[in-house]
């Protein structure tokens, strides 16, 4: 039985991959590791939390103490770290907190994977590590700045982070290059396009239109609202890092789009025309400090070299999400009647 560490299993890419992966596995043993921020909800994996295969561990990924005490007790196979503070405005805001998790909490878990993999050392001096076992580092598009009208982000693409938020990210995938190339760890870097689908929280772009759209209240869209992502279905995201995971090759960074490129208020007027409601309710608010223009991710290495490629359209995988927010009100009205209510009215409704 190989036991998997998901790190920021509780968040909404993490709780999607710990559903898959315990679907899909059934002799793999999943730990979920997540010290529960605001956007860690274990509502998000109601229904697992008695699985034989499934244990929820409260820590912080930065305790090294608390992260040392897992590996002590536990035969890790493979850790997949998704644990980071994620929103931009948040990072503008307090840029410290992204430091410590996205970066120094990177640190913590690459100093202990090292340390509990290895067996010893070769005749040069580099480390031996056990069979089959194998570090994952979630990140991001970001990390590669902006676009023009033009291109795509390659894996070749040079890092220009734009944000605390990205600078974060691309921060904590150099660490994790550096162990490989210095320690020889064996590990694989994903950088993904904007995701969306179930259980995300409601301050990004999908959820919180949906919710706004459902209250009637106004739908914020930065400055003109022409700023373009290339969007991709969190399970489609799922299967991506699965597929990294027991076939990339060591050492390597693949990069995972879902080829859905869109600009943010034509999602916008979709939610509105599929809820039937008014486009009166968007309301143009100042763009965000920083704000990338576009992003739009090249996904050829690991579609040709690996194999995956995006199941859904985005036709299809929107109409599902928007269904699946129809029928989970419960679940994110619960989240923005707690305490981030008070952040989600100071970031997004009228003063």
């Amino acid at each position: 039985m190989k036991t998997l560490l998901v790190t920021g299993g509780a968040g909404f890419i993490g709780s999607n991959f710990i559903r898959y992966m315990l679907d899909k596995y059934t002799d793999y043993r999943i730990l979920n590791l997540d010290v529960l921020t605001y956007a860690g909800n274990l509502e998000n994996l109601k229904g697992i939390e008695e699985g034989k295969n499934y244990r929820f561990i409260k820590a912080n990924i930065s305790d090294r103490n608390a992260v040392e005490k897992i590996f002590e007790e536990e035969n890790i196979d493979y850790v997949v770290n998704f644990a980071a503070e994620s929103h931009v405005d948040r990072s503008i805001e307090d840029p410290e907190i992204f430091i410590k998790t996205n970066v120094m909490g990177t640190q913590v878990l690459l100093d202990v994977v090292k340390k509990n993999w290895m067996l010893g050392k070769d005749e040069t001096g580099y480390p031996i590590y056990r069979e089959g076992v194998k570090y994952i580092q979630v990140s991001t598009d970001e990390v590669y700045g902006a676009l023009g009208k033009e291109g795509m982000f390659k894996e070749t693409t040079p890092l220009a982070p734009n944000s605390p938020y990205s600078a974060s990210k691309a921060s904590a995938d150099m660490l994790v290059r550096a162990y490989n190339e210095t320690f020889k760890l064996p590990m694989n870097v994903t950088r993904c396009s904007n995701n969306y689908g179930p259980y995300q929280f409601p301050e990004k772009l999908i959820p919180l239109m949906i919710a706004n759209c459902l209250n009637d209240k106004q739908l914020p869209v930065y400055g003109d609202g022409m700023q373009i992502r290339d969007w991709l279905h969190v399970k489609d995201h799922c299967a991506a890092i699965d597929t990294v995971l027991h076939k990339g090759i060591s050492g390597q960074v693949y990069n995972v789009g879902g080829n859905n490129e869109k600009a943010n208020i034509e999602i916008v007027k979709l939610i509105i025309s599929t809820l039937g409601k008014s486009e009166d309710l968007i309301k143009y608010v100042k763009d965000r400090l920083g704000h990338d223009r576009r992003y739009a991710i090249d996904n050829t290495k690991i579609t040709t070299e690996l194999g995956w490629k995006p199941s859904y359209t985005f036709e299809q995988g929107m109409k599902e999400t928007i269904e699946w927010y129809l029928n989970n009100k419960d679940w994110w009205e619960n989240i923005i009647s707690g305490e981030y209510k008070k952040y989600y009215k100071k970031m997004y409704e009228e003063k």
